[in-house]
């Protein structure tokens, strides 16, 4: 009997062992995708310190890049009256005086990106409201995989 169930397991052991899914043998994503960054407003807009008034468009331009696949992408526009950073700022612009938001902008829109690509060129038009009030914006873009990486840029900019 014990011969038997040392049999037994042994060979349950043997099968689930010589199992394996086949993403074991692919290589997984480990990158995050890029934002490319340029302080051109002919390659890459907004860029850092941008000022644009109540009523504008803002031409969103960037390029995103990844290893793999990229996913999707997102922006965030939220009022920065309180002068917070997000650690990803490569440029320090200057800031108005604190105060409390009455009426601030908020903005949070996904965009797809098409299946396959490696390289996207994000283009689309922001309408800033009219209504809104003046001040530090922080304008956030995310860029994310097909594998779930994902990428931050936080760029100031002034609403007039």
């Amino acid at each position: 009997m014990k011969v038997t169930s040392s049999i037994f397991f042994a060979s349950l052991l043997l099968c689930f062992a010589s199992c394996s899914s086949s993403d074991d043998n692919e290589e997984k994503d480990m990158e995050k995708p890029v934002i490319e960054e340029s302080q051109d407003p002919n390659k890459a807009n907004p860029i850092p310190c941008q000022i644009y008034n109540r009523g504008d468009v803002i031409p969103f331009r960037y390029v995103f890049t990844d290893n793999d696949e990229l996913g999707n992408f997102n922006i965030e526009i939220h009022n920065n009256f309180d002068h917070h950073t997000h650690g990803t700022a490569s440029v320090d612009c200057p800031l108005d005086e604190k105060k409390k938001p009455v009426n601030p902008w908020v903005y949070n829109q996904d965009y797809p990106i098409p299946s396959g690509l490696k390289t996207y060129e994000a283009k689309t038009e922001i309408q800033i409201p009219k209504d809104i009030d003046p001040g530090d914006y922080h304008f956030m873009i995310r860029v994310t995989d097909k594998a779930g990486w994902q990428q931050i840029a936080a760029i100031s900019i002034k609403v007039k």
